[in-house]
């Protein structure tokens, strides 16, 4: 039986498997690796910080995620497949070492992050009003 996230170490575990496989990735690998080239020494520890707010009601994360991504997209556009193929990854991921109510919180937020990207991203009208 596998065990549920228990502490920041296993979701630091977790992110660093998550990327090895985001980074070579055929269909949103080049987001990690050359639109915005990702320091994992740096990144580990900062999305650590987000995902243990969001799983142990921590208030640790302080930056807006959006405006992080909404950079991205403005130099390579994130489509709903890329967002969908990052939630396949981090999903596989987490349950090939976890499971519980903490593993289907983190994975319920994973999916609706991405539903608010995209709707952020590619259909706020409002944005693309001139």
């Amino acid at each position: 039986m596998k065990k549920d996230i228990e502490h920041r170490q296993d979701i630091e575990d977790f992110l660093h498997v998550f990327y090895k496989k985001a980074f070579a990735d055929q269909l949103i690998g080049y987001f990690f690796t050359d639109v915005v080239p990702l320091d994992l020494k740096t990144h580990i520890p900062i999305i650590a910080g987000f995902w243990e707010s969001i799983v142990f009601n921590s208030h640790g994360y302080r930056k807006n995620v959006m405006e992080v991504h909404q950079h991205i997209h403005d130099v390579s556009k994130i489509q709903k497949e890329h967002l969908d193929r990052w939630v396949q990854l981090f999903t596989e991921t987490l349950d090939t070492f976890f499971e519980g109510p903490k593993t289907e919180l983190m994975k319920q937020r994973a999916k609706s992050i991405a539903t608010l990207m995209d709707i952020k991203l590619n259909h706020d009208q409002i944005k693309k009003m001139p």
